[in-house]
């Protein structure tokens, strides 16, 4: 069972940065798809950005303003954040996905979640 946990949070000011960190129990480069979503209160989980296929694609939203990488040795990905705004405001989640290659079973792993808070 792969685990996920965030970390990185905080409070920061608008124009501000922050860097998330994601650590996974297993190896991430086994991974089909690992991304980042957020939920901010009241609203639905949208997706910031995932990569698939060594392709990384970002919400309208925060293009220009995010960028995901990840270090493999340390099983590690991350979303810088930068040029924030309050409505980044939100719960910031790590997503995982892997798929068998012979069944095609498909299983999701999601973090228990960082809270970033943008504001003056």
């Amino acid at each position: 069972q792969v685990q996920l946990v965030e970390s990185g949070g905080g409070l920061v000011q608008p124009g501000g940065s922050l860097r998330l960190s994601c650590a996974a129990s297993g190896s991430i480069s086994s991974f089909n798809a690992m991304g980042w979503y957020r939920q901010a209160p009241g609203k639905e989980r949208e997706l910031v950005g995932i990569t698939r296929f060594g392709v990384t694609d970002y919400a309208n939203s925060v293009k220009g303003r995010v960028t995901i990488s990840r270090d493999n040795a340390k099983n590690t990905a991350y979303l810088q954040m930068n040029s924030l705004k309050p409505e980044d405001t939100a719960v910031y989640y790590c997503h995982a996905i892997t798929i068998l290659p012979i069944s095609g079973r498909r299983n999701e792993y999601w973090g228990q979640g960082t809270q970033v808070t943008v504001s003056s």
